[in-house]
């Protein structure tokens, strides 16, 4: 009877480690459906271990049936025991120096193991331990950066919890992985592999990272497939002499439309920040075949958009990330210009200039609450300003750009201004503008549309930005001494900017552009085509002249619009009734509702302005070289005639 106890206990605790090793499955994210995915990789990994001990001694590789397969006992190819729900812990092994690989003709590519782009979820990192949770195994990822708080739930790198020698980290690969070499701050893995959830894309484009020259060519090539809708220009040069080239999508490229918006993306103001760069060449690339396929949607966005691409802001920091390479590059090599200057926080801070107005209630009658004027000291030669950022200064100020993106990386989210806090004593706080719930909309169809932005097993990759769920922030919201593209965008010109957050990968391997290409696709679109939200027109004199600089005001959005050279304005908002005030420095004021509506097109507004009647005066006594007379001298004079 002992005996029978005894077995029966056994039974039920193997009964028990089943149901445990069934729920880890599901913890993991792995039900019972996957089983026979994890039959085939077992039985995958026993063909590969076969490969190389056959490839060793120059033996032809034939497959073994399934069968032969011991049952329960230890895998041949990774040494672990194996049960039904058996999770892969791949060792590393150093290869020799100057030794051959057995299997070198099948692993051809060495793409990245999935740390830093969060293909290896958190259930896959495992440590001896740690000091505390913001400093688990979670985060022994690449590129990690420190948080905010000590107690921050994502407080840096993985920390030991102990210090000694002893201490392990360990990442579960779930399938068979031979590592080629371990790297810190970079990966050189090789995943025989692909991942279940690889997505493939059918477009026919040139999937690799291009160096200057290579990325000038490639805009030569589009440019001549396309020469009907595209246009080559350089706002400038950089530090180095790069020219800073920009391609422009159009029906009627070199020209701006009357009633045509004006549309821009921007990437590469961190030089090492390579993934927009590659996305926008992919877009151009991407636009020209479509167009010429007859695509409505892009001939529609072509015909009725002046779109501006413009891929490498900072050239000469993506040269310094580029001879690193993906692998090497780091967090911050390239990050800068040449003369060590961040491009996109090197803006003049014009948010200080109009909360001070604001505080000194100058708003609106003594100072205006848009175009805020750059300061002098900002252009004066010998100002600390990348040469960079002048010439996306005046690229900005030349064209009437409506709606704007700038590419970046290393994080998932979408950020919106304003980029500073109001607050002196803050460091961090929310400081929306006065168009928020239009920057909410244009960051959410950006979001929205992308791949895994909103999806609900993602989170932060980094400490940068605490992203919501709906995979949108308002801003960075830092207290800092300098202005951002964002922010200077909005208070200085009519541009409505955000910066899109498009990988936690800054410099990702070739072999995963193909990916990021089809998670950013259709949020590049979309997000292109909310430039036509909102209302529209022309504003005229009664001769039907344009009016250039008349401010377009909406009631109850303290923040303004101008008209460009011919008259023509856009105004971004979100559906609903509007009232709407145009004014124009000699003449009569005019306003009517304008109603916006849910689909996309935006409403038609125009404004015919008559002249006020002291800019008739003025004009009148211009004309006859006289100076009005006031009452005053008037009287005076007739009382002289009178006595």
């Amino acid at each position: 009877s002992e005996w029978v106890q005894d077995q029966m206990m056994w039974l039920r605790t193997l009964l028990l480690l089943g149901l445990v090793g069934r729920l880890l499955d599901e913890c993991s994210g792995h039900s019972s459906e996957d089983e026979d995915y994890y039959m085939q990789e077992l039985l995958s990994r026993e063909h590969y271990q076969r490969v190389l001990e056959d490839r060793a001694v120059g033996k032809e590789t034939k497959p073994r049936p399934a069968a032969s397969r011991p049952a329960g006992g230890s895998d041949p190819a990774s040494g672990n025991l194996s049960h039904t729900h058996t999770h892969t812990h791949t060792h590393t092994h150093t290869r020799p120096a100057g030794g051959s690989d057995p299997a070198s003709s099948l692993l051809t590519d060495c793409p990245p193991l999935g740390l830093e782009t969060l293909k290896i979820d958190d259930f896959q990192l495992h440590a001896s331990s740690m000091r505390h949770y913001g400093l688990g195994p979670h985060r022994g990822r690449l590129n990690i950066q420190g948080g905010l708080y000590e107690d921050d739930l994502y407080d840096g790198g993985w920390c030991a919890g102990r210090n000694d020698p002893l201490q392990w980290f360990e990442v579960d690969a779930r399938r068979l992985m031979k590592f080629t070499g371990v790297v810190t701050q970079g990966r050189n893995p090789n995943n025989y592999y692909r991942r279940r959830n690889e997505v493939t894309t059918t477009d026919n484009l040139d999937f690799r990272h291009h160096s200057y020259k290579e990325m000038r060519q490639l805009m030569k090539v589009v440019n001549e497939m396309c020469p009907n809708i595209t246009r080559i220009y350089n706002i400038g040069k950089s530090y180095n002499g790069q020219k800073l080239y920009a391609i422009e999508i159009s029906d009627n490229p070199g020209e701006h439309e009357l009633g045509e918006p004006e549309f821009r993306y921007t990437a590469g103001s961190h030089g090492n920040e390579v993934l927009g760069r590659e996305l926008l060449l992919l877009l151009m690339q991407f636009m020209c075949q479509e167009y010429l396929s007859r695509n409505t949607r892009i001939r529609r966005l072509v015909d009725e958009t002046r779109i501006h691409l413009l891929p490498s802001v900072n050239p000469d920091g993506y040269e310094k990330a580029c001879e690193a390479g993906s692998e090497l590059s780091g967090w911050s090599l390239g990050r800068w210009s040449q003369d060590g200057l961040d491009i996109h926080h090197n803006f003049p801070d014009l948010n200080s200039v109009l909360w001070e107005a604001e505080a000194r209630k100058w708003v609106p009658r003594k100072f205006h609450n848009h175009h805020v004027p750059v300061p002098d000291w900002y252009r004066s030669t010998n100002a600390t300003v990348a040469v960079e950022t002048r010439a996306l200064v005046s690229w900005m100020e030349k064209i009437p750009f409506v709606l704007g993106g700038n590419l970046q990386g290393g994080e998932l989210v979408v950020t919106f201004p304003f980029d500073r806090t109001r607050s002196v004593t803050a460091l961090r706080e929310a400081t929306p503008t006065a168009d928020d719930h239009v920057f909410r909309w244009l960051a959410f169809s950006y979001a929205s549309t992308h791949r895994l932005m909103t999806h609900a097993s993602r989170r932060v990759c980094h400490t940068d930005d605490f992203a919501k769920e709906d995979g949108t922030i308002n801003g960075a919201s830092w207290h800092t001494a300098a202005g951002s593209m964002n922010d200077f965008s909005y208070l200085h010109t009519n541009c409505f900017e955000l910066s899109m957050f498009v990988g936690c990968d800054k410099f990702p391997h070739e072999t995963e552009l193909p990916e990021e290409w089809e998670n950013n696709r259709e949020s590049l679109l979309v997000f292109m085509e909310q430039v036509h939200r909102g209302i529209k027109g022309v504003i005229r004199d009664v001769q039907g002249k344009g009016i250039a600089n008349a401010i377009i005001a909406v009631d109850g959005i303290s923040h303004d619009i101008r008209t460009a050279s011919d008259g023509d304005y856009w105004r971004l908002l979100n559906p609903g009734e509007y009232r709407v005030t145009v004014r124009a420095e000699g003449f009569s004021v005019s306003s009517k509702v304008c109603s916006v509506g849910y689909d996309i097109g935006a409403s038609r507004c125009d404004f015919v302005l008559g002249r006020s009647n002291l800019s008739r005066i003025k004009e009148i006594m211009q004309k006859f070289n006289k100076q009005p007379i006031s009452m005053r001298q008037r009287l005076r004079q007739r009382h002289l005639l009178d006595t």
